[in-house]
Order: structure tokens, then C-alpha cells, then sequence
């Protein structure tokens, strides 16, 4: 019997299904039905009994209402598979199973004695089977089951790693691994402190030691070792005496404090990891409007695709359209929905066809302001891949409820008492002093975030805004010291990540602070990549790729993140950051009337914003518009007093010289002053 693979299935990650021959995609649409392939691919070779899969999926139904709903997705599935040329289910009466060697999984690969292991540790960068909580309590304690059995087994080999390797990169990731799964993990601390010693990483080795002694101190109340504390004096260069430990933390939590946290409950030793600002949201089940009933299943398809995408973004908490069935009736009781499962907001919407087209309407409920209808969008697209149709719906959706939540909550958070202030509050009281690129404003924003860092220093998400903060004081040419300003930007930057390697929005910062501030280019593309293949709907990590792009020279491919960002966040509250980088490309293009015509609006989007000003100011250069040259000269330059064309070259990201001096010369068209640079190659160029 022929057992080659003809269905290659991820289940670390979102789960995909594609055909081995072709890649065709083969996954099923619907959250249950992936739910129950996974399921029986997981349990093979073994039979799974159909009664105990109807127990699982379908806990809250009577038996044979269960056992319906399972004959049901039984044949969803055998339509999903139905491009496969042989058959891949075993089908009994009692029994369900995928044909032997028919299916392979990463999870098998995981298992394989031969395997890299360096290369391996790259598929547990995600939970296993993301976005299928939720589906049922006793799947979900199955799901929790699997998942920490997962866990144990990256630990196992992050450990072999640490043993076996003696290539720094390598040892530095898998111990990173090591601590992300047992955060109090000694021998990984001392792995890390040596190995960035040796590279004269001092300040990264003393790092490494203070997360160790802050992990044992939450968990055990005692502190590292002997052989640990040594080691960090042979870093430090000379003797401490030995620290005592402190007493033990008692062991209740207050419930206020467990809000934004997240349990994974890894293993002996752990500890949970922040997520912020814990914002609840459930997504009702869509409902069908007057469609035919070949659209029956795109409504709650629709559903489960808004879950998924939703559960990507860190410190949003997505209660699915599974679990809010029953409240889905026309005269429901959003309070009770409120008390019942915690809830901050309610996603509801509808599915209708209307001349030739889908119309999915979509509506955010804010729980806590009276069931306030606080954003609703329409979308239209055309029938034809109702696939397609529900992922490319689903991600414009969550990708603009983000930027719109943050914003409702710091609105939110503006009015509350200073001394109650946790460091969430401070963040969120900080971002919007931030956006307005007010010198005083946005200094006090910056005071925000130092106190809010004090209160949580290993708060990943708070590392990140911080970075941006420093980012942005040395953009605006307010940093008295840019070289400092920049050293503490990128340690920010890379400690979020550190702490989150899994947070899109930490690796899309540092990827930035990468780029602007220290030109380089390929690593902050590879953190950008690493951002938008953890969240792909997340609108400023397209954004701050295309800009690295075009840094980069790489005109069309940054035109094209950029537009992905536009058309995933059109309103975005950023947009006067973003979309100077609309200007930038077609400068770099030669295509200055609409650099210019861009220019116009961006700059009104937020007139503090000196950056907006240079690139539309070289388009107006490269056109002689002398009349609408001066205001805008006049505005920078009050700004930014002392910028020149030599600060711009000294200080520019663009990495290709024709982009540089192309940009230059319409500065000096535009009546820029030069300033005292000497390359003969520039004052030639320029003159």
C-alpha cells in the first residue's frame, strides 16, 4: 500500500491544510470542523471513537444532538477534502481516523530522533492549534493538555541545544527558548551570561542575570544560586558579597492584578506573562440576512475567521461566536452577556447579498459605556472565492478595531485619578501625548512611560512605546544627546522583544529602530517579516516595512506593504507617520506631482510632525513651486531650526546614494541651506 503523505497539515501556529502534490489549500473553513481534523490527525494511527469526539466538541448538547453535529462535520470535512485524490478518512460506524501515512503533521517532525535541533525549535514560535480555543470546554482542557505536553517537549530540546551546540546564535536562541517556558531556568541564565560575555555583550549578560533573580524572586522567593551570583561577579569584575534572600511572596493574588495576565501555566517554576491592556471582546455569531442558502455557512465562517485573526494581537481576549450562541437572538441582553463573561466590547454584524455582491456589515459595542455603538464599518465584495471572501473581510476588520480600541482606551484612561495609575494606565495616558508631537505634551508623555517602566519593568508592550518615544525624540530633533537617546531606544526596543519574542507589535518597533536609527537594513526587514508572519493583520507592522523597504531601495516592494497597511487601516490614528512615506515613495519615483499632491494632506494630518515636511518639500523643490515652497520651508525650519542638507545626508536612512542626493538637491531647490559639508562628490552634486 502506497503511504506517501498527500495532506501536509500545520498544527503549531494557525493550522493550515494543503495538498502535498500541488499546495493546494484543503482547509476547512469552519473552526469545528479544523478542530476535529486536528483532532483525529493528532490521535494517529489510533481509531478516535465518535462518541468520545462528540463528547468533546459538543459537551453542552444531549448525546444525540452531539452525535448529529458530528455526522455533520464529518461530511464538511469530506468536502474540504474532497481534492484529494484518495482517501485520507477511515470512516465507521464508531470510529473515525485518517488513513495511514495519508496525512504528516510538524508535530511529527518535532518527534523525528534525526531531526536539526536548532532547526526544530522554530515550529514551537506559536501555540499549538491558535485560534481554536474556545470551541468547547472539554476541548479546550484537551487543547491545554496538548499544549503544555508541547511546552515540555520545546524545553527538552532547547535543553539538548544548550548541551550540544557551541554556536553562539544558536545557544543564545535556544536558551531564550529555555527561559520562555521556565522564565527561573539557572543553567540557560548562565548560558546566556557567558555567551554574551564572550562577545562583550556585557550590558546583555548582566541583563540576562537580573531576569533570572527577578524570576526566582516572583516564584520561589529566593535568590540565584552561588554558582550564578559568581559568575555575575566575574562579569561585574569585582566582589559583592552575597545578597540575602528575600522573604517568600505570599501566595493569593489579588484579583485586580490577574486582569491583562495571561495563565499558560508551562510548567514547575513559571510564571504568567503580561499581556495589555487585557481588552475582552466578544465576537457574536454573524447573522444571515436574506441571502440564498448556498451562503448558509459564510456567516459563521465570517465568525471564526474575525476570532482568529483577533487572537493574534497581544492583550485582546476573544470570547468566539461559539461560546455566545445563545445569546444570539434579535432581542438579546448585553448586560447579561457583560456579567457573564467579562466583556469590554461586542463585535456583532451581518451577511447579506445584495446586487451581485456580499455586503458584511460590522458593528463595535462598547459594554462599558452603555452598549455604545463606538465604530461600525460596511464591506462589498465580489462573489466569487467565499474563502477569500471571509479572510480578506476578516483581516480588514480586526486590523482597524486595533488602532481603534487603543484609542477608545486611552480616552478612557485620561480621566483617571493620577495615584490609582498602574503602569497601563500611564501607557495608555501617554500614547496620545505621543501622536500630538507637542514638545511639552509629548515630553510629559515620555515622563509617563519612565514612571510606568518603574512599575513594570519587564512589561513587554510598555518596552515597545517607550522605544518609541526615544524613537521619535531623536526624529524630531529634540534629543540633546541623539547618541544616548538612540542607545536607549534600541536596548528598549530589543528588551521588548526579548521579553515577548512573540508580540508582532515589539518586533515591528524594533525593526524600525533598526532601520531609522541605525541603518540596518536587512535585520530590521527580518524582524519586520518575523512581525507580519505572527500577526499578518497588523496595519503599522505593513507600514513600517514598506518603510524599511524604501530605505532600502526597494521602491516597488515598499509601495506595495504600504499600500497593504492603507488598505487594512484607511483611518488609522497614525496615518501623519505612516503616510509621509506615500510622499517618500514617489519622491523616490520621479513622480512629484502626486508626492506633492499627498504632501498637501499629510502634512495638515498633523502639523507638528517635521518629518511629513522633507519629502513633500523636495517634490515642491524638484517642481520650482517657489509660492507654495516658502510657508512649508518656513514651517519646518521653525520646527526643526537647525536642519540642513547636511544634517539630512549625515542623518538620512536612505541607503542608496542616487535616493540620497536625489532627495538632497530638491532640498536645495526648495531653499534648504546647505550647511558646512565638504565632500567634494555632495558640493558638486548640489551645485
Amino acid at each position: 500500500m502506497d503511504h506517501t503523505p498527500v495532506v501536509r497539515l500545520r498544527l503549531i501556529g494557525p493550522m493550515e491544510a494543503r495538498l502535498t502534490g500541488n499546495n493546494k489549500n484543503v482547509l476547512p473553513p469552519g473552526r469545528k470542523t479544523r478542530a476535529l481534523l486536528a483532532r483525529i490527525a493528532m490521535g494517529a494511527p489510533r481509531p478516535a471513537l465518535r462518541s468520545r469526539l462528540a463528547e468533546q466538541l459538543w459537551s453542552r448538547s444531549p448525546e444525540e444532538h452531539a452525535r448529529a453535529s458530528l455526522r455533520q462535520e464529518i461530511h464538511r470535512l469530506l468536502d474540504a477534502l474532497s481534492p484529494v485524490e484518495t482517501s485520507v478518512l477511515i470512516v465507521t460506524r464508531d470510529h473515525l481516523a485518517v488513513r495511514t501515512g495519508a496525512v504528516s503533521t510538524d508535530l511529527q517532525e518535532v518527534a523525528q530522533p534525526n531531526s536539526a535541533r536548532p532547526a526544530v525549535l522554530s515550529l514551537f514560535d506559536a501555540d499549538l492549534l491558535e485560534g481554536l480555543d474556545g470551541i468547547d470546554p472539554n476541548f479546550d482542557v484537551w487543547l491545554h493538555a496538548e499544549r503544555r505536553q508541547l511546552r515540555y517537549r520545546a524545553l527538552r530540546i532547547a535543553e539538548s541545544v544548550l548541551r550540544d551546540t557551541t554556536n553562539p546564535d544558536q545557544l543564545i536562541e535556544a536558551a531564550e527558548r529555555v527561559l520562555t517556558i521556565d522564565a527561573s531556568h539557572e543553567g540557560a541564565c548562565r548560558a546566556l551570561m557567558n555567551v554574551h560575555t564572550a562577545r562583550s555583550e556585557r550590558g546583555l549578560a548582566i541583563q540576562a542575570y537580573s531576569r533570572c533573580r527577578a524570576a526566582l524572586a516572583d516564584t520561589v522567593g529566593a535568590l540565584p544560586s552561588p554558582q550564578t551570583q559568581t559568575l555575575l561577579q566575574q562579569i561585574l569584575g569585582h566582589a559583592h558579597s552575597q545578597e540575602r534572600a528575600p522573604p517568600a511572596r505570599p501566595q493569593h493574588v489579588n484579583a485586580v492584578a490577574l486582569r491583562g495576565l495571561k495563565h499558560d501555566e508551562p510548567g514547575p517554576g513559571s510564571r504568567a506573562t503580561r499581556t495589555a491592556p487585557g481588552i475582552h471582546i466578544g465576537v457574536m455569531p454573524f447573522r444571515l440576512i436574506g441571502s440564498p442558502a448556498k451562503y448558509v455557512g459564510l456567516a459563521p465562517g465570517l465568525a471564526d475567521e474575525i476570532t482568529n485573526a483577533l487572537s493574534r494581537f497581544r492583550g485582546i481576549l476573544v470570547v468566539s461566536a461559539d461560546s455566545l450562541g445563545r445569546f444570539a437572538a434579535d432581542h438579546r441582553d448585553e448586560v447579561l452577556i457583560k456579567r457573564e463573561f467579562g466583556l469590554d466590547y461586542l463585535l456583532d454584524g451581518s451577511v447579506q447579498q445584495a446586487d451581485g455582491k456580499i455586503r458584511v456589515s460590522v458593528q463595535l459595542l462598547d459594554l462599558r459605556a452603555n452598549n455604545q455603538v463606538i465604530w461600525a464599518r460596511h464591506f462589498d465584495h465580489e462573489i466569487d472565492d467565499l474563502l477569500s471572501l471571509q479572510d480578506e473581510i476578516a483581516t480588514r476588520v480586526v486590523a482597524q478595531l486595533d488602532p481603534e480600541i487603543l484609542l477608545v482606551e486611552t480616552r478612557r484612561n485620561a480621566n483617571r485619578e493620577p495615584a490609582a495609575a498602574t503602569a497601563d494606565d500611564l501607557m495608555l495616558r501617554a500614547i496620545p501625548l505621543i501622536g500630538r508631537m507637542e514638545h511639552g505634551p509629548f515630553m510629559q508623555a515620555g515622563q509617563y512611560l519612565a514612571d510606568a517602566i518603574a512599575l513594570e519593568p519587564d512589561y513587554a508592550r510598555l518596552n515597545a512605546w517607550y522605544a518609541s518615544w526615544h524613537l521619535f525624540l531623536v526624529g524630531q530633533d529634540w534629543a540633546e544627546n541623539p547618541a544616548a537617546i538612540t542607545r536607549k531606544a534600541t536596548e528598549l526596543a530589543e528588551r521588548a522583544v526579548v521579553l515577548d519574542p512573540s508580540d508582532a507589535h515589539g518586533l515591528a518597533v524594533n525593526g524600525h529602530v533598526q532601520a531609522f536609527l541605525h541603518r540596518r537594513l536587512p535585520q530590521a526587514i527580518s524582524l519586520h517579516n518575523r512581525a507580519l508572519t505572527l500577526n499578518p493583520n497588523l496595519a503599522m507592522g505593513w507600514a513600517l516595512s514598506g518603510i524599511a523597504h524604501a530605505y532600502a531601495g526597494h521602491v516597488a516592494e515598499a509601495e506595495r506593504r504600504i499600500d497593504r497597511y492603507k488598505t487594512l487601516s484607511p483611518f488609522d490614528p497614525q496615518a501623519f507617520f505612516f503616510d509621509a512615506f506615500f510622499v517618500l515613495i514617489h519622491l523616490m519615483k520621479r513622480d512629484y506631482e502626486t508626492a506633492v499632491k499627498i504632501g498637501r494632506t499629510v502634512v495638515e494630518l498633523n502639523p507638528s510632525f517635521s518629518a511629513s515636511y522633507k519629502p513633500y518639500l523636495s517634490a515642491l523643490g524638484h517642481l520650482r513651486r517657489d509660492q507654495e515652497t516658502a510657508p512649508i520651508r518656513q514651517r519646518l525650519l521653525a520646527l526643526e531650526r537647525s536642519f540642513t542638507i547636511e544634517r539630512f545626508l549625515v542623518n538620512t536612512p536612505l541607503e542608496r546614494d542616487c535616493d540620497r542626493m536625489h532627495y538632497a538637491e530638491g532640498l536645495r531647490l526648495a531653499g534648504i541651506p546647505t550647511g558646512s559639508y565638504a565632500s567634494r562628490s555632495i558640493e558638486s552634486y548640489l551645485s
